[in-house]
């Protein structure tokens, strides 16, 4: 009878063990669940904002004024419009050609 109660005992204490081990595994993951949440929430805002930015930098205002002032392009008119034709001849102010179109001389 006492190896009886001695097993049990042991039994019992292990038990306890174990559920002390599962409970204490599950804080940890539910810790490292909300940090995960809190990470990705922090991401998601990163991200906006930094859509937001690339929107406003992505202005075609703002695009044609740095085109004119760093890069130092123009607006093309006729008068700076060089086409070439098949041929080769360079052609001024010549007729522009729209895709899917063939402009001939």
């Amino acid at each position: 009878m006492t190896r009886l109660n001695i097993l049990l005992l042991v039994l019992v204490l292990a038990s306890a063990m174990v559920l002390v081990h599962n409970q204490y595994e599950s804080r940890r993951l539910f810790m490292a669940l909300e940090t995960a949440r809190k990470d990705a929430q922090r991401l998601e805002v990163d991200h906006d904002r930094l859509e937001v930015e690339r929107r406003a930098q992505a202005t075609p205002l703002r695009v044609e004024k740095i085109a004119r002032q760093q890069l130092q392009m123009r607006t093309a008119s006729p008068a700076i419009t060089q086409y070439v034709s098949m041929s080769g001849r360079v052609q001024k102010g010549a007729a522009v050609a729209t895709p899917g179109r063939e402009v001939h001389p």
